[in-house]
């Protein structure tokens, strides 16, 4: 097909030719040929469709935020006869990266890496892969897709993070209240279903008696739960830097708690993000659950969201520099420990008792008051 330089040529040569044939000038009627014919031997160029196996890999699938990711495109000539001026185009979100691809011989092979943005957090959609064709003039160019789109996560920046003691001993035998941390061991008692229950946990015999849903709580009575909440309204953060510094704060606490195999769960105001219970693999489904985290608008506070949460444990809670420390510190009776984060505070301020107050611009300085806090109990 021709590109739009090449209609231009194509066209602006059929009105010298016309004009040079009715004025009866041979100077325009030639450069109108000319220029047909420049067309003419484009089209011809990219008529032949060259017989090539083409595969593209994207190395590491999942990475932080920063971190290099490519992808490596691998193309063989299948046919007799050489290809050149093969240019491959691939998109990463918004984003379109373009690489050319050096001449091929007959049954020749040709790897090519490139990089794929990893500036921002998120799924980023990498695809479709086209292979574009075209006559050094630019003129005309042949496209064809192959392969299937895949998806790059680009997940939140870390920094090692120990486990805050809880700062209460949690008895072997079982719970003893109902402020012991959700687990899967131990039976303590049954309540009424609220949203985000395991529906293999309801009791359908309380259930059908008292005509309300009702689920077994199960406890763990000697692993206290990590609760992580994510200021995730819009209006809190004027910056986007920041709410992508506060998701790498989360992830950090998150990732730490679930490295020592202990239960965490994660939630902002628009309901639970992720909820594990200790074990090896916790640490990739958190940052995966993460990774998809935006602001938005939600139906309830982050106060609110902090208050549904079963009691117990740690809180954490990440919030802006305006956060309103005198609402968390009024449901601080219901954890064991709370910690507020508050990124980039414009002016310091002091901690409500019962409150462990943290204020940091990078991960590197939260990591070095997290040590510090870590030594406090």
């Amino acid at each position: 097909m021709l590109t739009p330089l090449g209609w231009g040529t194509g066209i602006g040569a059929v009105l010298l030719y016309g004009a040079g044939w009715w004025l009866g000038y041979p100077e325009p009627a030639v450069l109108g040929l000319a220029g047909l014919a420049a067309v003419l031997g484009a089209v011809l160029w990219t008529l032949p469709r060259p017989r090539l196996e083409v595969s593209r890999e994207i190395a590491p699938l999942k990475v932080a935020r920063g971190e290099p990711a490519v992808g490596v495109l691998h193309v063989t000539n299948a046919g007799r006869t050489g290809v050149r001026g093969l240019t491959a185009h691939d998109s990463a979100g918004s984003t379109e990266v373009a690489v050319d691809i050096p001449r091929l011989r007959p049954r020749g092979r040709r790897t090519v890496t490139y990089r794929l943005p990893t500036a921002r957090r998120g799924e980023i959609p990498v695809g479709p892969l086209r292979l574009v064709r075209a006559d050094p003039l630019h003129l005309a160019r042949r496209v064809r897709e192959y392969g299937t789109p895949r998806t790059l996560l680009v997940r939140p920046r870390t920094v090692a993070l120990a486990l805050l003691p809880s700062g209460r001993a949690y008895h072997l035998e079982g719970p003893t209240s109902d402020r012991s941390p959700a687990g899967t061991t131990t039976f303590h008692a049954l309540r009424e279903y609220v949203v985000g229950d395991e529906m293999r946990h309801i009791h359908w015999k309380s259930s059908a008696r008292t005509g309300t849903l009702m689920v077994r709580q199960l406890v763990d009575a000697s692993l206290p739960t990590t609760t992580v909440v994510l200021e995730a309204r819009p209006d809190a953060w004027a910056d986007p830097d920041d709410f992508e510094l506060a998701v790498d704060a989360a992830a950090s606490v998150a990732a730490g708690a679930a490295a020592a195999n202990f239960p965490v769960r994660v939630l902002t105001g628009n309901g639970p993000v992720a909820e594990t219970r200790g074990g090896p693999d916790d640490t990739e489904v958190l940052l995966d659950r993460l990774t998809a985290v935006a602001p938005a608008e939600g139906p309830r506070s982050l106060l609110d969201a902090v208050r549904r949460v079963r009691a117990g444990g740690s809180l954490v809670v990440v919030a802006s520099g305006g956060a309103d420390l005198g609402r968390i510190a009024a449901v601080r009776g219901r954890f064991d420990r709370v910690v507020v984060l508050r990124v980039r505070p414009r002016e310091p301020a002091s901690a409500p008792p019962g409150v462990h107050l943290v204020d940091f611009g990078d991960l590197d300085a939260l990591a070095a008051a997290w040590r510090r806090l870590g030594r406090s109990r």
